[in-house]
């Protein structure tokens, strides 16, 4: 079930958060199939098919990070 996480990424060691009362949303509008979360400083991001696996958090840095390589087309997979 989706109420906790243990997914990490490299850096700094992310608390275990209760996202059982997450609000999530959808990013990128309604297209998309990635949902986030923002819970107590991170932000939680968690596949919207697939709400049972672990999210990935991030510290607002590494989302920071994240948005940014990612408009710059890094994660372009086509």
């Amino acid at each position: 079930m989706a109420d906790s996480t243990t997914e990490q990424l490299a850096g700094d060691a992310k608390p275990d958060l209760d996202l059982a009362r997450a609000a999530w949303q959808p990013s990128g509008g309604r297209r998309g199939n990635v949902q986030i979360a923002f819970v107590e400083g991170y932000i939680a991001m968690r596949d919207r098919r697939d709400p049972d696996v672990p999210a990935v958090i991030f510290s607002p840095g590494e989302w920071r990070a994240f948005v940014l390589s990612a408009r710059d087309g890094e994660f372009d997979l086509t």
